[in-house]
């Protein structure tokens, strides 16, 4: 509690420069107008706000017109005004969005929508959006509309055409003639997304009442509006192509950048605790590896294709603390070896980073907190050329922290350039680096008995600390990559993509863990082992894949060959493994040493190669289906002192799916996958292990509530079969016949409900247990699975007037009790957890302070072995972030 008192006067200062900014600041829209020849138009306001206050009532929109036309579909918004309209751009997915916030629908049935106008959109709706703005949405099938806008004898005119590139384009395809294309949406997390751009029609003769004749010049404040909201509609991670969400028979969750900035993310245990069916088994600052529990089942880097970056494998041990580069987060739940090779069944997790942007961005944040928190970080982007086909990212950030926890200090510093090159009108090159340096002091946990069980001695206080004040490891992860694609058509693209990922420890790191005998027979005596501990990993990816469209008759195919070739290899060297003991409730530090016991070092290699091909059939326009499979071979050479083993196998993957739209905003899906991953070591009598499988049946619904909000429903049925577990008639050897099987239902919604309010949240009921073992009861429950967890987040900023960018966030997370070891001999007790947020929007400047565990409420994050480890109490963080 150190540093709360000097931190909370800069938290509140932080608070109160903000709410000083509120009458100070300029209108938050930063507005791109183009001039008027009308010669009776009174010439606009310079902004939005001031705009505002001249026009004292909205634009009456008094019908909504649908034309087709060459190239695509026009939507005319009929009215006799001669006001200026002020129109807001946006899109995502396949979704192109105008909102013009200064005017109202007068229609006889209030609101506007066509399904299906023309051949590639799939709807077309305009809505009211509060009292003075409305919203024209038009969803592509294929992908989002390009668009132009235009006066016509005082009618506003959105000419839309149909997109004809693939969504896994790299350039787009150029516009009709005559007409101007927006940009079509990204490919890459972060990158602009479309903005209006305006036709000028040519001078006409006059009137005889001085109006121009046909298309008429009117002034249009435009603004240009980067991708926004709870809601993501498009993602990768499922089919490695850029495949709409309700059309992969899967469920997927995705944490965006709005959600991670309003929640003041932090570190990777907060990101995913917006991801239904995800716990963990330790603490933020535990540095132990990060160890987190989907579908029932555990996911570690060092298991395979349970973490990825950007679509390819994270190795060594993952950070858990929130880089300033990271743009989103995916989770899909369930088997993917399908895509990304040896896994655990559970789910994978892919780590989405910032990409280069086609105009100049520039931002820097500062955030403080409680516990001596302090970060700094700096996000620069744009274009290095005047065509721009070089375009930069550069992100750079610094965190030190202390922590509620006695004793432990933290620091990690990382540097993130990116750069993009359109080789050819086809072909983009992307190099991407990334540099980190972490230094924390190591911690374990806690013993559970005095904490969630009782101790004669009475309660172990919470923030104490189990290791060494000297006990620190200091390491740094360096990652160098590329990815190249080229587009051979509209049609056919090719991807390939390399990742190499160092991590190295420094010399001497010696870290404290508690052992498996935990407190001595007094029940105050800590048993702990000081282990002098170098651990260097190398983890190599090269990722090569084609993706085309093609039919065959009426029935059209995506289709995904590919190949994957990974390397990863671990050295570890203990030159001393030293017993200690501590006085749990009056620790003294500074270690009693005693003989030191045998150290060891050793090696592993592992290499993987991997082919996969797949399938999205459209067999009708509401009927999909996805065929998968992948053949793996791997081999495994492990060195420990002088001993060496050596390990090979194969293994194939299939994943089968089905989507049935009944009605556009609707999918119903089932699906089967499996998975697979190799064990180490071998049976009594020689011969190698044979890889864990996991084998998913799940069914599922996704529905479109709005364009703005979806939600999705799941049930699925996972087991995962050959578990070693110990031989009863070799004790010193282990078998495959352990069997383990997890089972569940979990509902999720994400999107925005009205203007300004938005929602992220989700429900998990999960039944994991043991099956099958030789040693531990059939119908024990898995470790660190509640029955039933949920999280919600919600936030609202108020959209107009004087307090127009104010906000605010409310924030509850359950976790419900669960078992603390696989013997089920105690348990982590449940907990809800309330955090809030107070923010401020104004032009590019924001304010904020996130306050979690707002009552302070005990509470444990996870177990691991013997050790619990405690939640954080009541922290405030205050941030302020300035664009220009």
């Amino acid at each position: 509690m150190s540093g709360w008192k000097s931190s909370r006067i800069c938290v509140w200062a932080i608070a109160s420069i903000a709410l000083s900014l509120l009458g100070i600041l300029p209108s938050r829209a930063a507005e791109v107008k183009t001039e008027s020849r009308l010669q009776d138009l009174q010439r606009p306001a310079t902004t939005v706000k001031d705009w505002l206050a001249q026009t004292s009532t909205p634009i009456e929109i008094t019908g909504v017109r649908l034309n087709q036309t060459a190239s695509g579909l026009e939507v005319l918004l009929e009215t006799t005004s001669k006001q200026p309209l002020s129109i807001v751009t946006s899109g995502y997915g396949r979704t192109y969005v105008a909102n013009i916030v200064n005017a109202r629908l007068a229609l006889p049935e209030g609101s506007f929508r066509q399904d299906n106008p023309i051949a590639g959109i799939t709807v077309v709706s305009v809505t009211q959006q509060g009292a003075n703005g409305i919203r024209i949405s038009a969803i592509g099938s294929e992908g989002i509309p390009v668009a132009k806008v235009r006066q016509s004898n005082g009618n506003t005119v959105f000419s839309l055409t149909t997109p004809t590139v693939p969504t896994a384009q790299i350039p787009q395809s150029a516009p009709p003639e005559g007409e101007t294309a927006l940009p079509q949406t990204p490919t890459q997390p972060g990158e602009s997304t479309p903005e209006v751009q305006e036709e000028i029609p040519a001078p006409q003769a006059p009137a005889p009442d001085g109006t121009a004749q046909g298309d008429e010049e009117m002034e249009i404040v435009v603004t240009d509006e980067r991708e926004e909201g709870y809601r993501v509609p498009n993602t990768s991670v499922g089919t490695r192509t850029d495949t709409p969400l309700r059309d992969i028979p899967q469920s997927i969750q995705v944490v965006p950048q709005e959600v991670l900035r309003d929640q003041n993310v932090n570190t990777l245990d907060e990101a995913l605790r917006n991801v239904s069916g995800v716990t963990t088994n330790s603490g933020p600052d535990s540095f132990s590896e990060a160890g987190y529990i989907i579908r029932g089942f555990g996911t570690s880097s060092r298991s395979g294709g349970n973490f990825l970056r950007n679509g390819l494998r994270e190795g060594g041990d993952i950070l858990r603390d929130f880089t300033p580069n990271i743009e989103r987060i995916e989770a899909l739940l369930g088997p993917a070896s399908v895509l990304y090779g040896n896994a655990n069944p559970g789910g994978t997790i892919n780590i989405l980073t910032k990409q280069p942007l086609r105009d100049p961005f520039y931002a820097i944040d500062a955030t403080i907190g409680n516990y001596d928190f302090y970060e700094g970080a700096i996000d620069l982007s744009g274009p290095l050329n005047d065509s721009k086909t070089l375009l930069y990212r550069l992100n750079v950030g610094y965190q030190n922290r202390g922590s509620f926890i006695d004793l432990i200090e933290a620091s990690i510093f990382t540097i993130s350039p990116v750069v993009s090159v359109d080789i050819g009108e086809r072909t983009r090159l992307t190099l991407e680096g990334e540099y980190t340096e972490r230094s924390i002091v190591s911690y374990q946990g806690l013993p559970a008995v005095g904490t969630v069980l009782p101790n004669p001695n009475g309660e172990i206080p919470r923030d104490r600390f189990t290791g060494e004040p000297d006990g620190t490891i200091n390491n740094t992860i360096t990652r160098v990559g590329y990815r190249l694609e080229h587009q051979f058509s509209d049609n056919w693209a090719l991807q390939n993509v390399f990742s190499a990922r160092i991590q190295s420890n420094e010399p001497g790191n010696e870290f404290y863990i508690l052992t498996e005998d935990g407190l001595a027979d007094d029940n105050r005596t800590l048993n702990r082992q000081a282990i002098d501990n170098t651990v260097d990993y190398e983890d190599y990816d090269l990722a090569t894949y084609l993706t085309g469209k093609f039919s065959t008759g009426s029935i059209n195919h995506e289709l995904l060959l590919g190949i994957d070739l990974s390397s990863s290899f671990l050295a570890f060297d203990r030159p001393s493994i030293i017993p200690t003991t501590l006085d749990i409730f009056d620790p003294v530090y500074g270690r009693a040493t005693e003989s030191s016991i045998d150290a060891f070092d050793g090696d592993q290699l592992t290499r993987t190669l991997g082919i996969y091909v797949q399938n999205l059939v459209t067999l009708t326009e509401n009927l999909k289906l996805l065929l998968g499979g992948r053949f793996d071979l791997f081999e495994q050479d492990f060195r420990f002192q002088s001993d060496i083993d050596s390990a090979s196998g194969d293994a194939f993957s299939p994943r089968v799916g089905l989507v049935y739209q009944p009605i556009q905003p609707i999918s119903l899906y089932a699906s089967n996958s499996k998975s697979f991953l190799p064990v180490q070591g071998t049976a009594f009598g020689g011969g190698a292990f044979e890889p864990e499988g996991g084998t998913q049946y799940e069914i599922g619904l996704k529905a479109d509530v709005s364009e703005q909000l979806s939600a999705t429903l799941a049930l699925y049925h996972l087991t995962r079969t050959n578990v070693t577990t110990e031989d009863p008639d070799n004790l010193e050897f282990q078998i495959q016949t352990g069997e383990q099987r997890s089972r569940g239902v979990e509902l999720r919604i994400a999107g925005e409900i009205l203007p300004g309010w938005n929602i992220i949240a989700s429900y998990a009921y999960t039944d994991a247990q043991i099956t099958e073992d030789n040693t531990l009861p059939v119908g024990n429950r898995l470790d660190n699975v509640p029955e039933n967890a949920f999280n919600l987040w919600t936030s609202y900023e108020i959209q107009q007037g004087t307090l127009q960018g104010l906000g605010f966030g409310l924030g509850l997370f359950y976790v419900g009790e669960r078992q603390g070891d696989l013997d089920n001999s105690f348990q982590v007790p449940s907990y809800l957890r309330t955090d809030a947020a107070i923010f401020y929007n104004r032009d590019r400047f924001r304010a904020a302070l996130n306050f979690r565990n707002l009552f302070d409420i005990d509470y444990f994050e996870g177990s691991l072995g013997s050790n619990v480890f405690p939640g954080a109490p009541f922290t405030v963080l205050g941030t302020v972030s300035w664009e220009f």
